[in-house]
């Protein structure tokens, strides 16, 4: 008798948890297949690096591997536009992203900052001349983020909240490129590479608190592309690629769906 009232009590119980983990299942999934979705921002957004290219994006290189594309596969949302583009500064992203956004936009991710700071020109420099010239060009970028960037930054999330009221906004960072002391025995110098990562550290501090001041979430992708930075031997990110000297320093497919996807998901609040 005692059994028969523990196998009864265990199976009502059991039958009551798979019940309620459904309901939390289906709630879960029709809230997300519910979001609108638009992804705004530079080339980590639109996936340069990763191929894959639409070819109806053109010059704005918008890859089927980018991580807001990995997102809408999986999630399925109601609505999902991909406006992010190659080169895009925060002027851009304002001027000419934003048409999808209004009150009914749920989620938005962004990517924006580098290319305000003149990160092709340091990872040009860097390359291409000495190891002083390399370390000023970077101070230059890096007195850039304190003096100019921070403004530009507020300009286009005040644009985003102006446009999209109710939209959680989730602005990703960038990630440390360079692993030290690692496998690359030329290129550049080590003191190079460190003060690089110091840049998008700094770049990436700078980001966060304007975020954070606009009541943004921000998802840092630094740990996530901890290992596998170049020079590490598992790179998810581009080195100096002379054949398309655009994806360079770029994150590759990988990067995308193991640096960036995993990031994105943990912030997106779905």
């Amino acid at each position: 008798m005692r059994l028969s009232r523990f196998t009864a009590l265990s199976s009502s119980l059991l039958l009551g948890a798979v019940l309620a983990l459904t309901g939390a299942g289906a709630a879960q999934a029709a809230e997300t297949a519910a979001l609108d979705y638009v992804a705004l921002g530079d080339s980590y957004s639109s996936g340069v690096g990763a191929g894959s290219y639409d070819s109806a994006s053109g010059n704005c290189k918008r890859s089927t591997k980018a991580f807001p594309v990995l997102w809408k596969n999986a999630n399925a949302p109601s609505s999902f536009a991909f406006t992010a583009c190659s080169g895009a500064r925060t002027g851009d992203v304002t001027a000419n992203q934003l048409g999808p956004l209004s009150t009914a936009t749920d989620l938005v991710s962004l990517t924006v900052g580098g290319n305000d700071a003149g990160f092709a020109d340091v990872m040009t420099t860097c390359v291409t001349q000495s190891e002083s010239a390399c370390i000023s060009r970077i101070n230059q970028a890096k007195a850039y983020v304190d003096s100019t960037l921070p403004g530009k930054l507020d300009s286009v999330y005040s644009a985003i909240r102006g446009k999209a009221p109710n939209a959680r906004v989730v602005v990703l960072g960038y990630p440390r490129f360079y692993k030290l002391d690692g496998s690359c025995v030329a290129g550049l110098s080590e003191n190079e590479r460190r003060a690089i990562n110091d840049a998008s550290d700094y770049l990436n501090a700078a980001t966060a608190k304007r975020a954070a001041d606009h009541g943004y979430t921000f998802a840092s992708v630094v740990p996530s592309f901890t290992g596998h930075e170049i020079c590490s031997g598992a790179a998810w990110l581009h080195s100096v690629n002379w054949l398309n000297i655009g994806e360079s320093y770029h994150p590759t497919a990988a990067g995308q769906s193991g640096g960036y996807l995993p990031p994105f998901n943990a912030a997106d609040g779905a």
